[in-house]
């Protein structure tokens, strides 16, 4: 009974993070877009899911995340308007540049919450997660987009000839400092919250006491 109530409460949790994700998704709660670029705020539901229900529920959410954010390079739900360019030039590596990066990004989040909780208090291994979900997520979208689309004459246009390290260093900019400083902050109580809550369980011996 007890691991079937613990798995129930994993399911709802799941539906609820991919429910959050989705209107965040599809009103300005998730976004705020800056030219061609959008600073999200949707990574949020990624790292608390990767935190709380491990590696697999982080996939997850960060497939819904990814498949937001191609639903919107085809103007469904938003726009964007790097995507929307992308999408033009390729449907499918557009795909592969939206969705995989980011179920990529939420399953390591998993990993690392659950390899860090076991040396430290949950409320340190939850920022952890939120800024390496941040950080992921914007490691693996950028360089996703320079080695998909670097090529064309849409990225040679914006990368105007500068060291690709520099282009990818101004690409993301602030937008990558406000991503990181947020999804650590409310990773971090938010999922020392659902743990409180007995939302999120962790073997006893994967928590330091003093959490």
């Amino acid at each position: 009974m007890k691991a079937r109530s613990k798995k129930t409460r994993s399911v709802v949790l799941l539906g609820l993070l991919t429910a959050l994700l989705i209107l965040m998704s599809m009103t300005p709660l998730g976004y705020l877009n800056i030219g061609p670029l959008a600073i999200t705020l949707n990574i949020i539901p990624v790292a608390i899911a990767g935190a709380a229900l491990g590696p697999l529920g982080g996939a997850i959410v960060g497939g819904v995340f990814g498949i937001t954010s191609f639903l919107q390079a085809m103007g469904i739900g938003g726009s964007s308007a790097l995507g929307l360019i992308c999408f033009e030039i390729s449907p499918l590596l557009t795909f592969i540049h939206r969705v995989l990066s980011r179920v990529l990004a939420g399953f390591l989040t998993g990993v690392i919450f659950r390899f860090v909780s076991k040396f430290t208090k949950l409320g340190v291994a939850s920022t952890v997660a939120g800024l390496s979900a941040a950080l992921l997520n914007t490691l693996f979208f950028t360089s996703s987009l320079i080695i998909l689309f670097g090529n064309t004459d849409y990225m040679q246009g914006l990368i105007g000839g500068r060291n690709i390290l520099i282009f990818a260093a101004g690409f993301v900019g602030i937008n990558a400092v406000f991503e990181m400083a947020v999804s650590t902050f409310a990773t971090g109580v938010i999922a020392t919250a659902l743990h409180r809550a007995k939302l999120i369980h962790i073997p006893k011996n994967n928590v330091k006491k003093g959490e």
